[in-house]
């Protein structure tokens, strides 16, 4: 039955308790009039205790929302019509606030589990209030979870001189932090703002430089050791192979004309592999072992020319046009040799990138900025797909099946031996490379 009929199934009985009381006491039924009487009192007690337990359960169910306290288990009374949307409203708010919660233990499980330290501030008013500080930031700083931005100033005054100072913009920077009255360590700092709901947070994170060079350099080995490997494997595998087919027609007490011809072929393939492992090995040689440059003080003009005529029987092979438009007689401190050999290197990866294109041209210019020298050169190719953007530089990554993969690696070496740099960029029709040097 619901409610709204019980409610009024006991004011019909009231209101014909009240009716049958004055009725029995205008006919001077004194007992019967009192008898009804006592009647109207306890059903009037009785609405009075339903709707004060209505009223209670509301705002006790009220109350828990509010208070997002959802432990209390309203199963029993699910079977009930009356608080039917109430319970509705409760189990929906509860699965939310459950998932929020979920959510909240597994961010932060992650980061805790970061080696990155993180401090995130929630702004109230003037004051910044600590959010959130991650275990990596507490460990590694030394310091206790504080909720204040005060306490942590005490705690760590350089960092957050540093974030006071910039007025709790974004910084990327590096900061130098003495911890625990230890040596001075650099780390990485990176800071943003963000707003969600009206509210301001300021996210700060802390890399340790020395962590992300070490990671770097492993990330360097396990791809040299991928490389190696790989083409270590490529060698050796058939070798060892040809090696057991070969023990097995010796092991023959006569060879037949088969046997010779197989014989000759496997040896003509070992040393095929062995000339490519060889070259292999060379070509990680000069990596390795990039010698000093001996600087001297050169031409640019002249260092171009003289490139271009090396270069210049393969420029008419590919039937490439090419334009040369430096004038600027710079001189600049080089090792004349090495350098040729960067210049060399790129225009002979510009011939590979006009390979069957309509339009086969590059373009040499130089610029002056600060004191530097920038040489450019454009070619009109199909440029560089953006799967391999961040791999043309990675030793013996190639794209050519000829090709030893080292070519730009070693001209970034020599660039850099210079101090300079070596960067480019590209689009579908043309790729630019563009060498730095000091002037």
């Amino acid at each position: 039955m619901k409610l709204y009929q019980k409610l009024f199934i006991r004011l019909a009985f009231i209101i014909g308790a009240v009716g049958l009381c004055l009725w029995a006491y205008q006919n001077d039924l004194i007992y019967t009039s009192v008898l009804c009487f006592v009647i109207f009192l306890g059903l009037l007690a009785e609405l009075f205790a339903i709707i004060r337990t209505i009223f209670q359960f509301y705002d006790k169910t009220i109350s828990a929302i509010l208070n997002n306290d959802f432990s209390a288990d309203f199963s029993k009374h699910n079977s009930s019509d009356n608080y039917k949307n109430l319970f509705r409203l409760y189990n929906s708010l509860k699965d939310k606030e459950n998932d929020a919660e979920s959510k909240d233990l597994v961010y932060r499980a992650i980061l805790n589990n970061i080696e990155t330290g993180v401090l995130i501030l929630q702004k109230d008013r003037d004051d910044w209030n600590i959010f959130l500080m991650n275990d990596y930031f507490s460990k590694h700083f030394i310091v206790p979870k504080v909720s204040k931005w005060s306490y942590l100033k005490n705690q760590l005054p350089a960092l957050c001189h540093v974030i006071e100072e910039r007025e709790f913009g974004e910084i990327r920077s590096t900061l130098q932090i003495r911890v625990d009255k230890q040596d001075t360590q650099t780390f990485m700092l990176q800071s943003s703002m963000t707003r969600t709901y009206d509210k301001d947070y300021y996210i700060i994170l802390l890399d340790s430089i020395q962590k992300v060079i070490e990671k770097k350099e492993k990330e360097a080995w396990i791809n040299l050791m991928k490389v190696i490997s790989h083409e270590l494997m490529n060698s050796v595998t058939p070798i060892r192979s040809l090696t057991q087919n070969l023990n097995e027609l010796v092991q023959q007490e006569s060879l037949s004309k088969d046997d010779l011809d197989d014989i000759r072929q496997s040896v003509s393939t070992m040393l095929h592999r062995s000339d490519h492992l060889q070259n292999f090995i060379e070509s990680y040689r000069k990596l390795a072992m990039l010698p000093t440059p001996n600087k001297e003080k050169t031409d640019l003009t002249t260092l171009l020319g003289s490139v271009l005529n090396i270069m210049a029987p393969l420029f008419k092979k590919a039937n490439i046009t090419v334009t040369n438009s430096v004038t600027l007689n710079r001189w600049l401190m080089i090792d004349r040799l090495q350098m040729e050999q960067v210049l060399i290197n790129l225009l002979t990866n510009s011939i590979y990138a006009l390979d069957g294109m309509g339009e086969k041209h590059i373009d040499i210019a130089t610029e002056i900025k600060n004191k530097r020298v920038f040489i450019i050169i454009t070619d009109t190719g199909n440029g560089i797909d953006a799967a391999i953007e961040d791999k043309i530089f990675l030793p013996f990554f190639t794209t050519r099946k000829e090709g030893a993969g080292i070519g730009l690696t070693l001209s970034k070496n020599i660039v850099e031996a210079h101090g300079g740099y070596l960067s480019f960029d590209t689009d579908n029709e043309r790729t630019r490379f563009v060498i730095c040097l000091l002037e």
